[in-house]
């Protein structure tokens, strides 16, 4: 097989492996397959209409998906050399910041745990126990998660400035 389809070959394996992931995320797939895109674009920043094109997805479809991603911090829009034309790129850090923003969905589990934990004071242990389950899983991610996000944040700094 010819290198070229090889690379080609790969490159939508990858896209659709990103996709099935945010599927099993409870995610829209055709929004995996997008940040999957972008993420191994080259140039980074791509038009809908390449995305579309790319993807064999309708622009609405993509706009609607590029919309989410940015509300995730996944992706950013990007200036364009052409008018009345959007552009989208990997946002540098997105997962970090999409990292932070799923903690902070975590914070407030940990906080409805809690209350269900007040609920069943007295109440049996095999009851109780599938909150303190989630309140302890929670209570580590909270103390524990910030602490990997900024070492991470540190790193890639370190590693920019090298």
């Amino acid at each position: 097989m010819d290198q070229e389809i090889r690379r080609q070959l790969e490159e939508k394996h990858f896209i659709e492996d990103i996709g099935l992931f945010f599927e099993q995320m409870g995610m829209p797939r055709i929004a995996g397959r997008m940040l999957g895109f972008l993420l191994i674009s080259d140039p980074e920043a791509q038009s809908i209409t390449n995305i579309t094109q790319a993807l064999k997805a309708s622009k609405s479809s993509i706009s609607v998906m590029a919309r989410f991603l940015v509300e995730n911090g996944l992706i950013e829009r990007v200036a364009s050399p052409m008018p009345r034309r959007d552009y989208y790129r990997f946002k540098s850090g997105g997962w970090i910041l999409y990292m932070r923003q799923w903690l902070g969905l975590m914070s407030e589990l940990h906080e409805i745990a809690e209350r269900g934990l007040a609920l069943t004071e007295g109440k049996p242990d095999p009851l109780r126990e599938r909150l303190l389950e989630a309140h302890d899983l929670f209570s580590l991610m909270e103390e524990r998660m910030p602490a990997l996000l900024e070492t991470l944040e540190k790193e890639r700094g370190e590693r920019h400035l090298e």
